[in-house]
């Protein structure tokens, strides 16, 4: 009968639901946000180069994600394609998350140095020259875009205010690091690093 009253009540039914996802929320969020794990970088993980972050931003500007995962799941099917399943103290440095399920390519989060650069410099360009079977899309002008180091220096710094440890040399530095690099540069660098600190430190 009280279940009656709640249905017909929107109003009430309304403050219920945002009630109870509230409640669920935070009993799944706060411990995370408190659990050593979860909120401290694994051995051997630092924040990104100037370069990897252009390009992790180029890898969220163009859609990557949507495509390709950075989660591999502790299961055997997953470990023995992909690597070591995911850590959540590789990802303390990402804003935001690149977790994802969605699969229409491999999952990257262990892509770091298993391709050279120019393999994948070739494969960005026109990915079927390598992998005939492939819908991946084209992306010719990253080869001709520069990376703005303005950019980079204020994102370093946004960074270091929401917690990642970059110093003052290294915001310095940014500018330079990135100065005359295209976006493909950038890119392929932020593909190279990927997954490489837990495969040295297994």
């Amino acid at each position: 009968m009280k279940h009656e009253v709640i249905e017909k009540a929107s109003g009430l039914l309304g403050v219920l639901i945002v009630l109870t996802v509230s409640v669920g929320g935070l009993a799944e969020i706060v411990p995370l946000m408190t659990s050593a794990p979860a909120v401290e970088p694994t051995p051997g993980v630092m924040p990104y180069k100037p370069l990897q972050l252009a390009g992790r931003d180029i890898y969220v500007r163009e859609g990557c994600y949507n495509c390709h995962s950075q989660m591999i799941r502790p299961f055997r099917a997953e470990t023995e394609r992909y690597g070591h399943y995911s850590l959540a103290g590789e990802s303390v440095y990402d804003r935001p998350f690149q977790f994802g399920s969605k699969r229409t390519g491999p999952d990257l989060a262990r892509v770091g140095g298993r391709y050279s650069d120019e393999w994948h410099r070739l494969h960005l360009m026109n990915p079927r020259d390598l992998v005939p079977e492939s819908n991946m899309p084209n992306y010719p002008w990253l080869a001709t875009a520069r990376v703005d180091g303005t950019v980079v220096v204020n994102k370093l710094e946004a960074l270091r205010m929401l917690g990642v440890p970059y110093t003052d040399e290294d915001v310095a530095g940014a500018a330079a690091a990135v100065e005359g690099k295209t976006e493909l540069d950038a890119l392929v660098a932020y593909l190279q690093g990927l997954g490489t600190a837990v495969k040295r430190s297994r």
